[in-house]
């Protein structure tokens, strides 16, 4: 067991998954000798060559486009997106072409691709690179969506992609680069659509992903001092949800905070709270609240960044009133 940052946990699972696949290789802008923009793949070309790391040209739709072409070829493409906001401009390909192409063919050939992609809020990138895009793909069937906040999460997670029959996005955090967690000295692949409660507890369930799981734990930290306990959940996966994890997290607390980093319109957060509500009903003492981004363009300014942002505070906040008003069902 060896304590490594985010990125190296990432760095590894690519390596671990070239050296044991001869049909798995790399590409994205900058990603060979630079080693991307953020250092992901610093030295894997040296290891592994050019004809398995390749560095493309900047054209997101060039890079998504050979991925498709070359899963249909029988090879497992993994793509990086330097940010992921720039899937925007791929988003016909990705949710028309790649989401679609198994279904259309009646399952007769695969599209085994992996599309890594930078995403989240991470120290004045402004509103066009700090984006949490996976909401803009989760009415889009046929992808899987993945959201690591740990580095044995990040190197499980993306193992499990790379070996998948089925597109996988997966979303590497920017602000999560440098944090550190212990990884296995022989990792494993972690299987998709099974949460991870982080921190057990008996009052209320906050779930949250990526950048957002250390601030609950803080959070969490906090109002034990004031005799609140708080069972925190990472769902890990959005596509596919454990959704019984989080539902029997519920069915112990009765109350809910879901903390997200994005606005709340069309988001992760808000779908899985209506389904709960729909599913486990009589499982609330409270309304189950939504702790999310402001609804504007993020701030490029790094106080009106992090005002944008949930903070600890906000969500420490959010559990105690959710708390003030609760009420068992038992005697509602």
């Amino acid at each position: 067991m060896a304590e490594v940052t985010y990125r190296e946990a990432i760095n590894r699972a690519l390596a671990d998954a070239l050296a044991a696949d001869d049909s798995v290789f790399l590409l994205g802008e900058d990603i060979a000798a630079a080693g991307g923009v953020f250092k992901q793949t610093d030295g894997l070309q040296a290891r592994f060559g050019a004809e398995r790391v390749l560095d493309t040209p900047i054209s997101e739709q060039a890079i998504v486009g050979l991925t498709i072409g070359a899963s249909l070829q029988g090879l497992r493409p993994v793509a990086e997106i330097m940010f992921a906001d720039f899937a925007a401009v791929t988003y016909d390909q990705i949710a028309n072409q790649l989401a679609k192409y198994r279904y259309m063919t009646g399952g007769q050939v695969t599209v085994p691709v992996t599309i890594r992609l930078a995403n989240g809020v991470s120290g004045g990138f402004g509103a066009q690179h700090s984006q949490a895009p996976e909401n803009w793909f989760l009415n889009v069937v046929g992808l899987k969506i993945a959201v690591p906040a740990t580095p044995a999460d990040a190197y499980g997670l993306i193992r499990t992609a790379i070996a998948d029959d089925d597109p996988v996005l997966v979303f590497e955090h920017k602000a999560l680069f440098n944090t550190k967690g212990e990884l296995d000295d022989e990792p494993q692949a972690l299987p998709f659509g099974v949460a991870e409660i982080v921190r057990p507890g008996s009052d209320l369930t906050i779930v949250a992903t990526q950048a957002m799981r250390p601030r609950a734990l803080e959070a969490a930290a906090a109002l034990e001092a004031e005799s609140i306990s708080v069972e925190v959940v990472d769902p890990r996966t959005l596509v596919p949800f454990d959704h019984e994890t989080v539902g029997a997290s519920l069915d112990r607390t009765n109350n809910l905070v879901v903390v997200q980093e994005a606005p709340p319109g069309g988001s992760w957060g808000a779908t899985l709270i209506a389904r709960l509500v729909e599913e486990r009903l009589d499982s609330f003492d409270s309304a189950p609240v939504l702790v999310a981004a402001d609804e504007t363009p993020i701030p490029y300014a790094e106080s009106l960044e992090q005002a944008w942002l949930p903070s600890t505070e906000r969500i420490a906040a959010a559990v105690r009133e959710t708390l003030a008003v609760a009420v068992p069902v038992s005697q509602g």
